[in-house]
């Protein structure tokens, strides 16, 4: 894992030549030896359509490529950081919310609405958060950006875990989400998350939750 956890806001990684890393652009705070950060255009190893993807999304949240040999710090707006470990199954969480991640992982686009039906693409309209999901999938680390502590809730068959949409952070495994109303669609009119509002997510795997339904 390249990533030490130095603080709940700070993470340290090690970059090695010809290895490299993806972070949110404004996220390095130090660095140390031979290290280059270079602006990248196609949206890590997802290629154009991934970034095309991100952009029709609203997501095009920039990244810089890390390179060389020495360690780097991140952190971004004092955001609490959580390290997640991918041992080939694949992770969705929000672009804006990657603060960094290995090069070894394969990043791509969920439209929310193939697993939630229209009920997905509400979503996304109800939470100002994107339609689309980001997807990294394969063997390395990842870092995640949210308000005030992530709790790890584990998702298990016949158990399925109800989370506020605004609260999400990411989730990976065998996963359907489905978003559910407590209301009519007349009382969903201008109204946010909250008790209204239910992301249902079940299968087998994980779901991050953060402390504070603030959007990053």
């Amino acid at each position: 894992m390249p990533f030490r956890e130095v603080n709940s806001k700070m993470i340290e990684a090690t970059v090695v030549p010809g290895q490299r890393l993806f972070s949110q652009r404004g996220a390095m705070l130090a660095y140390r030896g031979d290290v280059t950060f270079t602006p990248n255009v196609t949206g890590g190893q997802g290629g154009l359509m991934s970034m095309i993807g991100r952009r029709v999304a609203g997501e095009a949240t920039p990244l810089m490529t890390v390179e060389g040999s020495g360690t780097v710090m991140f952190g971004h707006g004092g955001h609490h950081i959580q390290v997640i470990a991918l041992n080939g199954d694949t992770l969705y969480v929000e672009a804006d919310r990657l603060l960094a991640f290995d090069g070894t992982l394969e990043q791509g686009t969920m439209f929310m609405g193939s697993q939630g039906g229209v009920m997905g693409m509400v979503r996304g309209q109800v939470t100002g958060q994107g339609l689309f999901t980001t997807t990294l999938k394969g063997h390395g680390s990842v870092a995640v950006m949210a308000h005030g502590g992530v709790i790890e809730l584990p998702i298990t068959p016949g158990r399925p875990v109800h989370v506020d949409p605004q609260a999400y952070v990411a989730h990976h495994g065998d996963v359907r989400n489905k978003l559910s109303t407590a209301l009519g669609w007349r009382d969903m009119v201008g109204r946010g998350s909250g008790e209204a509002f239910q992301l249902e997510l079940s299968g087998s795997g994980a779901v991050y939750v953060q402390a504070s339904e603030e959007k990053l």
